[in-house]
């Protein structure tokens, strides 16, 4: 088509050929809802079309009729003699023929998407199958005049077995807070409310003093050509860092390096940081620092009293405020232990249970995870280059194994629900939308309506199902 034929018209959904297939994408909120073997699709590391599982894989051939054809041709013709300009013919009036031959190719496409979907429909329904990939639709013969044939490949859900999944159990926590616990979390209450103060005497800095320092690094000598890590560009560098001799945070260098020191001092010395450091620029490198001491501070905790419990919220006195936070911390940690416990469930429900997996449900979660992964990556300041030089292909391969389990629990949770009749109520759905409303910002009713409209709220209630399914699994461990 030149530069001067045009069609108004906008464009069609693409019609699926093999090596360009991708399955249905998750809403943006799928972190929000947990596991989902449906994954957000999108991104420079997508994989082609998946080779499919053949154990989970069906085919179809489909032949339409010649005069149904026919009658799509002529339809999508009169609809492009509309909408095509072409200097030296009105708007409107451009010839049939000439129409046929500059949009051959687009006419051709369309007529395909027009015809295709409602026959793959009727012959999938008519065998019924459920597919859970797009189908990949190859061996198309399409002439106008003669009869249309193609072929479409799709996976469904396995059928298996579940039968003695009521067997499966695993060990239950002891999940009663512990008195230790309880003390670590009061500490931790203290920490957030305490204050700081110089320390006036003339003395050299201790473990649990807190040094102001002022510091400056750089890559030590040597290190810039031996190290593989990318090497530090920022300015390595602060000013009024308060750094707590001997803390659980504090790296040993620095501890080492500050005791015994004092205020005025300057000192030098270097940090071998690990290539596992959780600051990119500094893992793996050696850095010489020259730092001095500005100030020395000590730590003031509150008094554990009824005023301290009052500032804290509604409570009269601090044995309210210490049952409440018993009470609290007690729920947490019963939460993460049951959390654990069901998953450990789960994993032994996927050890007993054999069975195929569509490979697109797989290669759909990895897309989901490497994602996440991705956006991770760019929170902490990798650049897009450095992303396009990742190994997506190792990458991938990694996350295979995980995330074929993923599925595979998906799929017997989904199962076992079935068996056991589980519903989730429209007031769960509409409890589990006000937190993801709450969570990102986005109004109710507005978040509802995209969900409706995507998919994304058949999606919440699914994987509600699951959830509630294996907790019912898991309160019957033992009973």
């Amino acid at each position: 088509m030149s530069s001067t034929e045009t069609l108004e018209t906008t464009a069609n959904p693409e019609i699926i050929p093999a090596g360009d297939a991708e399955v249905a994408a998750a809403d943006d909120h799928a972190e929000h809802i947990g596991h989902d073997h449906i994954g957000h699709h999108a991104g420079h590391h997508r994989h082609d079309a998946p080779a499919l599982n053949p154990e989970c894989s069906r085919e179809v051939a489909i032949d339409v009729p010649a005069d149904e054809v026919a009658k799509h041709f002529r339809k999508v013709v009169k609809r492009y003699q509309k909408m095509a300009r072409i200097p030296g013919f009105r708007a409107g009036k451009v010839p049939e023929s000439l129409i046929r031959k500059r949009f051959a190719e687009q006419i051709r496409q369309d007529v395909v998407e027009d015809i295709l979907p409602a026959h793959f429909r009727a012959a999938i329904d008519q065998q019924g199958w459920k597919p859970v990939s797009q189908p990949q639709v190859t061996d198309i013969q399409l002439a106008d005049g003669e009869p249309l044939h193609f072929k479409a490949i799709f996976e469904v859900l396995p059928d298996f077995s579940i039968d003695g999944y009521q067997s499966v159990t695993v060990p239950k926590p002891e999940t009663e807070l512990t008195d230790a616990e309880f003390d670590a979390e009061l500490s931790r209450v203290l920490d957030s409310r305490s204050t700081m103060e110089p320390v006036e005497e003339d003395r050299t800095i201790a473990d649990g003093d807190f040094a102001e320092i002022d510091f400056r690094g750089a890559i030590a000598p040597g290190e810039a050509a031996e190290s593989s890590a990318e090497p530090a560009t920022d300015p390595i560098q602060g000013s009024g860092v308060l750094v707590e001799v001997g803390g659980a945070n504090t790296l040993p260098a620095f501890s080492e390096a500050l005791r015994g020191s004092k205020v005025g001092q300057e000192l030098k010395f270097e940090v071998a940081y690990p290539e596992d450091f959780g600051e990119r620029r500094l893992a793996g490198q050696t850095i010489a620092y020259e730092i001095e001491v500005k100030a020395v501070k000590r730590k003031i905790l509150p008094e554990l009293d009824d005023d301290f419990a009052k500032e804290l919220g509604e409570y009269e006195t601090i044995d309210a405020f210490k049952a409440s936070l018993r009470e609290q911390a007690g729920a947490e940690k019963r939460r993460q232990l049951e959390n654990a416990a069901q998953d450990a469930l789960v994993a032994a429900l996927v050890e007993r249970f054999q069975f195929a997996v569509p490979e697109s449900l797989v290669q759909a979660q990895v897309d989901a995870r490497l994602d996440r992964g991705l956006r991770a990556l760019a929170s902490q300041g990798m650049t897009t280059e450095a992303m396009r030089n990742l190994d997506f292909g190792r990458l991938r391969a990694a996350q295979r194994d995980a995330e074929l389990a993923e599925v595979k629990g998906s799929i017997l949770l989904d199962r076992i629900a079935d068996a056991e009749q589980v519903e989730v109520g429209d007031e769960e759905v509409e409890d589990q939308l006000f937190r993801i409303s709450y969570q990102t910002r986005e109004p109710l009713q507005a978040l509802r309506a995209r969900l409706t409209d995507d998919g994304g709220l058949a999606r919440i209630r699914e994987q509600l199902r699951r959830e509630k399914t294996r907790a019912s699994l898991y309160e019957r461990i033992g009973a």
